[in-house]
């Protein structure tokens, strides 16, 4: 199996960041990573690999040198993806349909959530005896459905059509007679029973298979490819890489698509926890520890655009980026991406090296762009940082796309950096 095949697998069996999550554990354990844990106390060795999970969502890994450390070496992406999510109290029962009520997790591309058939998959929390304890679940068939209204009543639907998340997105599941049948698949699928449900955090994600597509092959869509694509390789390149004189370190946080805001997400001190207390156990200074700081270097790995077919105009004619191009280096005058010049001639010397080509990209002027984590990340440790990706269409689609020729030269790259 390629390494686009594995990450089309790995994309398919993560509908949520806690399935991404997971299967980014599992990767690490089978490449010899020990799983430590936040509320334990911490013994690292020279030369050791380990792996921290907070909140079932958010992963962060770390590869100690055999000769000790002087700085570290990271890349960072995130697990989530905009999708809906399931209210805490989802059915809605009418005479006729039994509904799933929804709202927005993150800035999706709605309509293309319409006409396809959905599932539902995340995380329960589970009562046992007198405790609570976490199990994920995924329904994993053809459950549900958001139907589009004909266009006999609704007429403007082609031309510039406001969807309203709280009506138009409502998920059919099945007639009147359906009623309480989705919580008792939902535990089944847990194996449990829907009385020991005490909460949760599901969603809804699509069935639509992934494809291998184009004249030769040049293109790939799935779902979720933002950022799936970047947590992949920077784990497979951490998996493959040996540190040298850095701690090599690998952090795919949660929530990115809202905000960062959460004690999963780079908004919060679960990168700066793990590198104290990896510094700490390997017999550092707080000192030292934050001279390494100083001196190290981050890489923010989350999607670029590449430019669209139909509408090159836009755009910005001189920072353009196309997929099957190489790696992308992101550039943005009021920070949203944390690059500057230092940061990107850096990484742009580890791609010559890696013999990766590099395309640079910035927004028009006159249309506001997207961030990422990068920036926000620096505000709990600051290092030198820039941020990269690979290009994509249809951002934020149920559906994206993606070339084929870019992952593998993006884990090259990382590599590079590690080793």
């Amino acid at each position: 199996m390629d390494v686009l095949e594995k990450f089309l697998n790995f994309a398919e069996q993560s509908p949520t960041a806690f399935h991404a999550a997971a299967n980014l554990a599992e990767m690490l354990r089978e490449a010899g990573y020990t799983e430590l844990r936040e509320t334990d106390p911490w013994l690292v060795d020279a030369g050791g690999r380990y792996f921290v999970v907070r909140n079932d969502s958010a992963v962060i890994a770390f590869a100690v040198p055999e000769t000790g450390f002087a700085s570290f070496r990271i890349v960072a992406a995130h697990g989530d993806s905009p999708a809906f999510k399931l209210k805490e109290f989802f059915e809605d029962k009418s005479e006729a349909y039994v509904r799933v009520n929804v709202e927005k997790y993150g800035g999706m591309i709605m309509s293309t959530w319409m006409d396809r058939p959905l599932s539902v998959a995340g995380r329960l929390a589970v009562r046992e005896g007198d405790t609570v304890v976490t199990r994920l679940m995924n329904l994993d068939r053809d459950a549900l459905l958001i139907p589009n209204m004909p266009i006999h009543f609704n007429r403007e639907v082609n031309s510039g059509y406001a969807f309203d998340a709280q009506t138009d997105m409502m998920a059919l599941y099945g007639d009147g007679e359906s009623a309480g049948g989705l919580m008792k698949e939902i535990a089944g699928a847990a194996g449990t029973a829907p009385e020991n449900i005490l909460s949760h955090d599901l969603f809804l994600y699509s069935r639509q298979s992934a494809s291998i597509w184009g004249a030769g092959d040049a293109y790939f869509s799935c779902g979720r490819i933002d950022d799936l694509e970047c947590a992949f390789a920077a784990v497979t390149a951490m998996i493959q890489a040996a540190p040298r004189d850095a701690v090599n370190v690998c952090a795919v946080f949660d929530n990115e698509e809202v905000g960062s805001g959460s004690r999963q997400g780079a908004d919060s001190g679960f990168l700066y926890d793990t590198l104290t207390r990896l510094g700490f156990a390997l017999g550092a200074s707080d000192g030292e520890i934050r001279a390494a700081m100083a001196g190290s270097f981050m890489v923010s790995a989350d999607n670029a655009h590449a430019v669209h077919p139909n509408h090159p105009e836009k755009y910005d004619k001189q920072n353009r980026t196309y997929m099957n191009k190489g790696v992308v280096i992101k550039h943005n005058a009021n920070l949203k991406y944390t690059t500057d010049a230092i940061a990107s001639a850096r990484f742009a010397l580890i791609c010559e090296k890696a013999g990766v080509p590099v395309q640079h990209f910035a927004n028009r002027s006159d249309i506001a762009g997207g961030s990422t984590l990068g920036h926000i990340s620096g505000t709990h440790v600051s290092v030198e940082c820039v941020d990269i990706g690979l290009a994509q269409l249809a951002m934020h689609s149920v559906y994206e796309t993606a070339g084929t020729k870019d992952l593998p030269m993006l884990i090259t790259a990382l590599e590079t950096l590690y080793s």
